[in-house]
């Protein structure tokens, strides 16, 4: 076990600039914090290259095999993302482009959700639903910032993500015959007029303006949920739950 202790170790700037979205894209990899995070980053074999540990943190169970370093708690606050770091982080391998998209049945695509809360709670919601991937378009926040991670609860762990044009996504899943559901306000029916699918994938869309029109016009169908209240609108992120589930059946 090597041990680290100054702020100023090259090793140290390294992963501290793991926070920024260019240097996790350079290097493939990522940094998860806590206890949580960690044992189901580990429970999925070959995603852990190394373990941080501050002195006196147990060694999370699953780990061996994982190279191990001791650092001092000045480090783990230097490299991490919350104001009240666990004592335990670990870098991670980012997944491989996914090649589900051929056989799975049930997937999410989202275009150009921006927010990270947003994202890691549909992340979190695909897994939850048993879905076979998630799909990320073009202008979506990066699936491994920090905030992310820690919306998702370890489901970056649980099925593939991945980035594609969601045209070209469309069009493949069109070629096997799995129906595409729009989410929308306006020229949409509601959700309820259609029934659970034993496939389908189903698009959110940004927090502000939605689905593209672009998209919209190439689904089989558009769904919006009613509004029985005066909200002008739903949580996208509340929104996508109650559609995977009413797809799901």
């Amino acid at each position: 076990m090597r041990q680290i202790t100054s702020t100023q170790n090259p090793q140290v700037k390294a992963w501290k600039k793991l926070q920024t979205r260019k240097y996790r894209q350079q290097s493939g990899q990522f940094l998860v914090e806590g206890h949580h995070l960690v044992e189901e980053a580990l429970k999925q074999a070959g995603r852990v290259e190394e373990l941080l540990l501050v002195e006196g943190q147990p060694v999370p169970a699953g780990s061996a095999g994982v190279a191990l370093t001791q650092i001092s708690p000045e480090v783990m606050k230097a490299i991490a993302d919350t104001e009240t770091p666990q004592g335990v982080a670990a870098i991670c391998k980012m997944q491989e482009e996914a090649t589900v998209l051929a056989s799975g049945q049930r997937f999410l695509l989202l275009d150009a959700v921006q927010d990270p809360g947003n994202l890691g709670t549909m992340i979190r919601t695909a897994d939850a639903a048993g879905l076979d991937g998630v799909i990320l378009g073009e202008g979506c926040v990066d699936p491994y910032n920090p905030k992310v991670l820690r919306s998702a609860q370890g489901s970056h762990f649980h099925l593939p993500l991945w980035h594609q044009p969601l045209p070209e996504a469309m069009a493949a899943l069109a070629r096997r015959g799995v129906p595409v559901f729009g989410s929308a306000l306006r020229k949409a029916v509601p959700f309820q007029q259609i029934q659970a699918q034993p496939g389908f994938a189903l698009i959110m869309g940004n927090e502000g303006s939605g689905v593209s029109d672009a998209l919209l016009d190439q689904t089989q169908s558009n769904l919006f949920i009613p509004l029985y209240g005066q909200s002008e609108s739903l949580n996208v992120a509340i929104a996508a739950g109650i559609l995977l589930y009413h797809l799901r059946g």
